[in-house]
């Protein structure tokens, strides 16, 4: 059962990963005006990160939905959801109106602070899917299963026990 739990988690941060790249990528200079808004970085790194993030974002999700290097990605994934948090609540806590750019540079939605909250929200339900990666990578449909075949031979041979999905 965990190893398909691990299937929809692996699929649910892999496509909001790539969603989330593939929105910004069209727009590069609304990235880094996205990033400086949160009025956190440096300004010698913001343009950096700005530029850097969507890439970023696509390969953590394309490997996460491959099932590759998985515990790795989901890792990346997980410190990437708590800093997204960690800067929209810092925003939020300082007052700040600004859109919080996950899906592109949109203009300040109507009630910022309602807007906070929900992506809070479901930046904490991502963690979770990536921790859940994290304690438990080997899922099933993965090419982790090919390309590390003597831990997919111990899936079989226990069928889900926990001594079979350790890695």
């Amino acid at each position: 059962m965990k190893q398909w739990v691990g299937v929809l988690a692996r699929l649910i941060v892999g496509l909001v990963d790539i969603a989330a790249g593939i929105s910004k990528f069209p727009d590069p200079a609304g990235n880094v005006r996205q990033v400086r808004a949160f009025q956190i970085l440096p300004e010698s790194v913001v343009p950096t990160v700005g530029h850097a993030l969507p890439t970023v974002e696509i390969l953590i999700g394309g490997m996460l939905l491959l099932g590759l290097l998985t515990r790795s990605f989901a890792v990346l994934a997980t410190l990437f959801f708590v800093a997204f948090i960690i800067g929209i609540a810092s925003a939020w806590a300082r007052g700040l109106e600004i859109n919080c750019g996950c899906f592109g540079s949109h203009g300040v939605p109507a009630n910022p602070q309602r807007q906070y909250a929900i992506d809070i929200a479901r930046d904490i339900g991502l963690v979770i899917c990536s921790l859940w990666l994290v304690i438990w990578p080997r899922t099933r449909l993965a090419l982790d299963n090919l390309l590390f075949p003597h831990h997919h031979e111990r899936l079989a041979d226990g069928e889900g026990s926990e001594e079979a999905v350790e890695v």
